[in-house]
């Protein structure tokens, strides 16, 4: 948080050049800024909220490095307020009291309005949160916040109704390279001054490397422009070689406990649903790459062994816990591979989700009907009483008759003939509809023998 009050309540302005590349290349007007465009441009909403000049609280949502800092501090620039910018990280709700109590004096003094820029918000809780309430309701802060989670799960519905929410998507690659471009040939902010040049393939490879994130590829080129070689040294190159030593990994966007992970694990779940085994094997190693948990995704894969494959091949569930054994005996990375093959083998084989839906049926109808008792003949009968109360009577032990099969009734009797379960005409489906079709055949053969046999009233 900064302290010194002729800091605390500045305009966002141009960054000192003693800056990091990142934060002096940051747009100073609104034509600067690349990508966005389905919020930015003539006619869409944020542009309009921008060029009106009407301080509005909002919630900028999107992954690292795609703008949310760049275009709050824009829109402080554009209104005139009073620009406080404050972490979520570093705070708690005494410096936030203090800080809203410095607004309200200021706006008393002066009549500006304080933007009060909270860097991931979703870092405060509930509490934290709620100290913000009333000072949005009547006017003394004007709350922009920004988060890389999913506002509808980490705000406050009450902050959030009062928030207008812009969704700002990772920076596409044309976007990245006019950024990089336009960092390499500025001369008051960038490295127009240096001599240094960025060969063809390092342009590419920078772009590429650096997941949508404009502080990703300023920070790798301002350290690779560091420590290019060259003599003299108006002529040093930014080879590919330089840029790869510099970055050494790609940077991995994946939070264990963010919306990279649900929106991977959906992905992963989704492919093999869609019988893709290239997509789950690439979703699931950009989740071992993120640092998941291997025992997790064989958990999803339980699931969908269950859910999404069922009876159509019931020897899906046998090969995913024999995978988590697998990895239980060997960890990681070798037991890696038994849960890739698991994965590979869920996407590749049949399908059906009837015994899923099956099961919503009958526990819908276990609730509907809980009411029904037992039917009589299917009763236990353990003592002398019971057996005299008529439990068990009727009961055909179906070992005893040929076929083994005796096509009793084991339902309520109201709820006699209902199918919850209906096989689809796929994979082990298909024999498993073969043989419900042949009991049931039977069922009603016994039960009009039963009828024939019945003594006339």
């Amino acid at each position: 948080m900064i302290t010194n009050e002729d800091s605390l309540f500045r305009q966002a302005g141009t960054p000192e050049t003693t800056a990091p590349l990142a934060e002096r290349m940051r747009p100073a007007d609104l034509s600067e800024v690349v990508g966005q465009r389905h919020i930015l441009g003539p006619g869409k909403a944020l542009q309009e909220v921008i060029e009106q000049g009407i301080p509005v609280s909002m919630i900028f949502w999107g992954p690292p490095g795609s703008g949310k800092t760049t275009l709050a501090r824009l829109v402080a620039l554009k209104t005139r307020a009073v620009f406080l910018e404050y972490s979520a990280v570093l705070s708690g709700v005494k410096q936030i009291r203090e800080v809203i109590e410095r607004a309200r004096l200021v706006r008393g003094r002066s009549g500006r309005q304080t933007i009060l820029f909270i860097d991931e918000i979703h870092r405060f809780n509930k509490i934290q949160q709620d100290a913000f309430l009333p000072h949005v309701e009547n006017g003394h802060i004007v709350l922009v916040g920004a988060t890389t989670e999913n506002p509808s799960f980490e705000v406050i519905p009450a902050l959030l109704s009062r928030c207008r929410v812009f969704v700002l998507k990772p920076l596409d690659r044309d976007a990245l390279k006019t950024i990089v471009l336009r960092a390499m040939t500025h001369t008051d902010r960038g490295l127009g001054t240096t001599g240094l040049t960025l060969a063809d393939d390092a342009v590419d490879f920078l772009v590429d490397s650096s997941a949508g994130d404009a502080r990703v590829a300023l920070g790798t080129l301002e350290l690779a422009a560091q420590l290019a070689p060259g003599d003299p040294p108006e002529n040093r190159i930014i080879t590919l070689d330089h840029l790869v030593e510099v970055q050494q990994t790609r940077p991995a966007r994946y939070d264990k406990s963010g919306d990279a992970h649900f929106d991977m694990i959906s992905a992963f779940h989704k492919s093999i649903r869609g019988s893709d085994p290239d997509a789950a094997l690439y979703w699931m190693s950009r989740m071992l790459d993120g640092g998941e948990d291997p025992l997790y995704i064989a958990r999803r894969l339980l699931r969908i062994a269950s859910e999404d494959v069922g009876l159509a091949d019931p020897q899906a569930l046998s090969v995913v816990v024999a995978a988590r054994q697998i990895y239980d005996m060997l960890g990681s990375p070798e037991g890696e591979l038994a849960i890739a093959e698991a994965a590979v083998y869920l996407a590749v084989a049949p399908k059906s989700n009837t015994m899923e839906t099956a099961f919503d049926r009958a526990r819908e109808c276990a609730g509907e009907t809980a009411d029904l008792g037992v039917p009589m003949h299917i009763r236990n009968a353990p003592t002398r009483l019971m057996k005299e109360a008529g439990y068990g009577r009727g009961y055909i032990y179906d070992h005893s008759v040929p076929g083994g099969y005796a096509g009793q009734e084991f339902l309520p009797e109201p709820l006699q003939g209902r199918r919850f379960y209906e096989p689809r005409q796929w994979g082990f489906e298909r024999e498993i509809a073969r043989r419900m079709e042949w009991y049931r055949r039977r069922k009603s053969e016994n039960q009009k023998r039963v009828e024939k046999e019945a003594p006339d009233d």
